[in-house]
Order: structure tokens, then C-alpha cells, then sequence
């Protein structure tokens, strides 16, 4: 376990030594800020829960988004109770205000990925698009020292299950529906 640490202080390191710019203290803010509470992609529901064609999508993300809401935030996050690098490291060069909650894992990265995930399974060039925002997302946590990549990681891999659990909730509910329908 000591080596995961290691890998990850290493990592947050290299990124504040290599990566940090002037540009990027500006940026990377602003990217992150996308993800509070996951509003961008709360925001992208219900633009797609407004049209027909992307109804079913929109379902998907919002069932992805409750499923990673209780695993990320309710059941992970209090369980682990991970420290946050910036505490754990004394690190004094916050561009953010400290997030008050456990580091483990990641919330924006998990709900970015679960949202990315569900819409890229009905619109692959939406969802692509989506992916590379989740991405951006999940980098800024590190360039900004509030998550561990391990955090990140671990958050992308939460949010691509609660994807996977909301789309095939979705399927249930549409199934059922149709159904209901033919009666």
C-alpha cells in the first residue's frame, strides 16, 4: 500500500513541478469548476431529456449520475475516509477552496465518467466529446493537488459501473414501459 502513496505523491509532484503554468493556474479552475456537483452534466440531462431523439440518453445519464451519487458520495467516500493530498502534504498552493470531504474517490471525476459513459453508449460523437471533458475534468483535480491519481482512478472506475448500472436501468424502465403499452 505504501507503494500506491509513493506512485501518487510522485505523480502530484511531477505534475506541480512539469505541468503547472501560469495559463494552467487559470484554467484548470475553471475546468474543475464544471464538475462541482456535477452541474455540467446535471445541465446536459436535461437539455437531452427535452428532445425526443435524446430522451432515452438523458435518462441514462440521470440514472448513471443517482447510482454514482450514492456509491461515490454515500457509501465510498465516508467509508474510505481518505485524507486529501493537500492536507496529507502541507501543500499551500491551493487555486481552489479546499473541499471539505474525503479524497476517495474522486466525485468529479466519477460522475463526469458516469455521465460521459452513459451518453457515449446512445450518441458516440456526443459522448466522445463528453469523454474528453471528463478527462479534462479528472486531470484538473490533480493539477489543483485536491485528489491522488489513485482518487482519480479510482473515481473513473466508479463512474464507468454507475454508468454501465444506470444504462441498464434505463433499458429496464424503457422495456417496462413498452410493455405497459401493449396491455
Amino acid at each position: 500500500m505504501e507503494w500506491i502513496l509513493a506512485f501518487d505523491n510522485a505523480v502530484l509532484d511531477g505534475v506541480q513541478q512539469y505541468l503547472r503554468t501560469p495559463f494552467g493556474d487559470f484554467v484548470m479552475p475553471l475546468i474543475t469548476a464544471l464538475g462541482n456537483a456535477g452541474i455540467v452534466w446535471i445541465a446536459l440531462c436535461l437539455l437531452l431529456l427535452c428532445f425526443r431523439k435524446t430522451r432515452r440518453a438523458g435518462i441514462a445519464m440521470a440514472l448513471s449520475l443517482l447510482v454514482n451519487l450514492v456509491v461515490c458520495n454515500l457509501l465510498l467516500k465516508p467509508l474510505v475516509g481518505r485524507v486529501r493530498p493537500f492536507e496529507a502534504n502541507a501543500f499551500t498552493g491551493l487555486l481552489i477552496s479546499p473541499p471539505g470531504d474525503p479524497s476517495f474517490p474522486s466525485g468529479h471525476t466519477s460522475a463526469s465518467f458516469a455521465a460521459a459513459a452513459a451518453l457515449w453508449r446512445y450518441h458516440r460523437k456526443m459522448g466522445a466529446a463528453a469523454f474528453v471533458l471528463a478527462a479534462l475534468i479528472a486531470f484538473s483535480r490533480l493539477y489543483l493537488y485536491v485528489h491522488y491519481p489513485s482518487d482519480v482512478l479510482g473515481g473513473a472506475v466508479v463512474g464507468l459501473a454507475a454508468a454501465w448500472a444506470g444504462s441498464l436501468l434505463e433499458k429496464w424502465l424503457s422495456q417496462r414501459r413498452k410493455n405497459v403499452a401493449k396491455m
